[in-house]
C-alpha cells in the first residue's frame, strides 16, 4: 500500500492541518492501492503564502537559470521515466508499456518544449517608440486531472517555470501519486524554496480555495467542462485569468476520397487509445451516407480485435476504465444509444466476459447514429464510437461543428480536399490524415472546451503578462 501523507510546501515535504484521508483504488482490481491525505483551506494558505514570497525573487532570475532548472528536470523526468509510469498505470489503468512510452514519457518532451519555444521567445522588444515586455504573470494554481496525468502537469508547470512563475499544483485525487513523484523531481532537480508546491485534495475543498485566493493570479484547469465553469465562478470576484482545457466530442470526417479500411481503423484505435479516456478521442465518425454498412463493419472487427486485460500484461490494448463512477457513467450512455435506436455493431453493456474484476469496457461501436442523440452529444469518456452518416461535405461540415464542444477534429481523405475543409471546422486542433501529434502545436478549445492555448511557445503566452513602456527609448 502506498501512502502520501505529506504536502511539498516551500521546499519541505510538510503534515497536512488537518487529519483526512482519501483511499486511492486500483481499477483493475478494484481494490485499494494507498491512501492521500487531503488537503484544506489552510493547506491552500500555506502553499500560496510560500509563492507568493518566492515570486519576488524567482520572477526576476536570469532566463538562463531557468532554462538550466528545465535541463536539470529533464534529465531526471528521464531517469525516472518507468517508475513514473508504473505508477500511473496502477492508478489510472493505462497498459504499462504505453504508460511508460506515452503517458510518463510526454513530460520530458513538454520541458524540452519549453527550452525551444523559450530560445525564440520575444519577452522584451521595441514596437516604435514603445517598449513590449511580457512579465511573468505572478502565482498560477494549477488544476490536473487524472487521464493523462504528467502531460497536464508538465504542460503547465514547464512554461510557468521559463517565465518566471511560481505555482501551486493540486493533481487529481483519484490518481495522485504520479504528482508525488513530480514533486519529488522537482526537489531533486533544485527548483528553489515556494516556487513549486503540491497540495492534493479534491475539487470542492482544495480546488475551490485555490480558485478563488486572492493571493492566486492565474487558475490553469484541465477538467471536464461541468468542473471548468465552477472554477470560473470561484475565480471571477477576483478577477484573476483563468486558462481552461475542457472536453471534446472531436468529428472524425472520413471523406469520400478516403482509403476507407485504413481511415475507419486508425479512427477507432485513435478513439479508444487510452480506453477512451482522452478528450480530444475522434468518438464521432462521419461517413458517407451509402458507405455506413462497410464502415461499420470494418470498425466492428477493430474494436473486436483490441484485448481487454490488465496493464500488467503486454497483451492489453486497453486497460480498465478509471473509478467505478465513470464505469456506471459509461454503461449508461451505451444503453442509452441502444435506448435511442442506435445500431449496435460491436461491444455493448457489461464487462468483457473473460474478466471478473476492474472497471474493464468493453469496446463498443454503434453504427446509424444520428447527432441528436446522447451518445452523439455527450462526452462519454470511454471506449464507444458513434458512426454518423452524411450525404454532402456541406452536410459534413454542419454535423462536425453543430456541438457545444470544439477541442479537436480529424479529416481524412485527398490532402487539397482535407486542407480546405479544415479552416471550416470549428476546433483548436485539426489533424489531417492521422498525423502525428505535434508538442509544439498550440493546444486548446473553442466554446465549451476552454480558452487559452498550451504547449511550446503557446504556452509561454499564456504564463505571462504583456507591459507596454509609452515613449520609451533606447539612446
Amino acid at each position: 500500500m502506498k501512502r502520501a501523507d505529506k504536502f511539498y510546501i516551500d521546499g519541505e515535504w510538510v503534515e497536512p492541518s488537518v487529519s483526512k484521508t482519501l483511499e486511492v483504488i486500483d481499477p483493475s482490481t478494484e481494490q485499494p492501492m494507498g491512501t492521500i491525505a487531503l488537503g484544506s483551506a489552510a493547506d491552500v494558505e500555506k502553499a500560496v503564502a510560500a509563492a507568493r514570497r518566492a515570486f519576488a525573487s524567482f520572477s526576476r532570475t536570469p532566463g538562463q537559470e531557468r532554462v538550466e532548472l528545465l535541463e536539470r528536470i529533464v534529465t531526471i523526468l528521464k531517469r525516472r521515466n518507468d517508475e513514473l509510469g508504473d505508477i500511473i498505470s496502477r492508478e489510472m489503468g493505462a497498459p504499462l508499456a504505453m504508460a511508460r512510452a506515452e503517458q510518463a514519457g510526454i513530460g520530458a518532451v513538454h520541458f524540452e518544449q519549453a527550452i525551444k519555444a523559450f530560445d525564440t521567445f520575444a519577452f522584451d522588444y521595441l514596437h516604435g517608440s514603445t517598449r513590449i515586455v511580457h512579465e511573468p504573470v505572478g502565482v498560477v494554481a494549477m488544476i490536473t486531472p487524472w487521464n493523462w496525468p504528467i502531460n497536464q502537469i508538465a504542460c503547465k508547470v514547464a512554461p510557468a517555470l521559463a517565465t518566471g512563475c511560481t505555482m501551486v499544483l493540486k493533481p487529481s485525487e483519484i490518481a495522485p501519486f504520479n504528482a508525488v513523484l513530480f514533486a519529488e523531481i522537482m526537489d531533486e532537480a533544485g527548483v528553489p524554496k515556494g516556487v513549486f508546491n503540491l497540495v492534493q485534495g479534491d475539487g470542492p475543498t482544495v480546488g475551490a480555495a485555490l480558485a478563488s485566493h486572492p493571493g492566486v493570479d492565474m487558475v490553469s484547469f484541465t477538467g471536464s467542462t461541468r468542473a471548468g465553469i465552477a472554477v470560473a465562478q470561484a475565480a471571477a470576484p477576483t478577477v484573476k485569468r483563468v486558462h481552461q482545457e475542457l472536453g471534446g466530442k472531436s468529428p472524425n470526417v472520413l471523406l469520400r476520397s478516403a482509403d476507407f479500411p485504413a481511415a475507419v481503423a486508425a479512427g477507432v484505435r485513435r478513439c479508444f487509445g487510452n480506453s477512451g479516456q482522452t478528450c480530444t478521442a475522434p468518438t464521432r465518425m462521419l461517413v458517407p451516407t451509402e458507405r455506413m454498412d462497410e464502415a461499420g463493419a470494418i470498425a466492428a472487427r477493430q474494436a473486436d480485435a483490441l484485448v481487454v486485460g490488465p496493464p500488467s500484461d503486454p497483451r492489453t490494448d486497453l486497460g480498465p476504465v478509471v473509478s467505478a463512477a465513470q464505469f456506471d457513467k459509461i454503461q449508461a450512455l451505451i444503453e442509452r444509444g441502444i435506448a435511442e435506436g442506435a445500431e449496435l455493431v460491436a461491444g455493448g453493456p457489461g464487462r468483457p466476459s473473460h474478466l471478473n474484476a476492474g472497471y474493464y469496457v468493453r469496446p463498443t461501436v454503434f453504427a446509424r447514429v444520428t447527432n441528436e442523440m446522447t451518445i452523439a452529444r455527450e462526452e462519454i469518456f470511454g471506449p464507444v464510437l458513434s458512426i454518423i452518416g452524411y450525404d454532402s461535405e456541406e452536410e459534413a461540415i454542419a454535423i462536425a461543428n453543430d456541438t457545444p464542444y470544439g477541442l479537436a477534429a480529424y479529416i481524412q481523405g485527398d490532402p487539397r480536399e482535407a486542407q480546405a475543409l479544415a479552416v471550416r471546422l470549428r476546433a483548436g486542433t485539426v489533424r489531417l490524415n492521422s498525423a502525428a501529434w505535434d508538442a509544439a502545436a498550440p493546444f486548446g478549445g473553442y466554446k465549451q472546451s476552454g480558452n487559452g492555448r498550451e504547449y511550446g511557445k503557446f504556452g509561454l503566452h499564456e504564463f505571462t503578462e504583456i507591459k507596454g513602456i509609452v515613449g520609451f527609448s533606447n539612446e
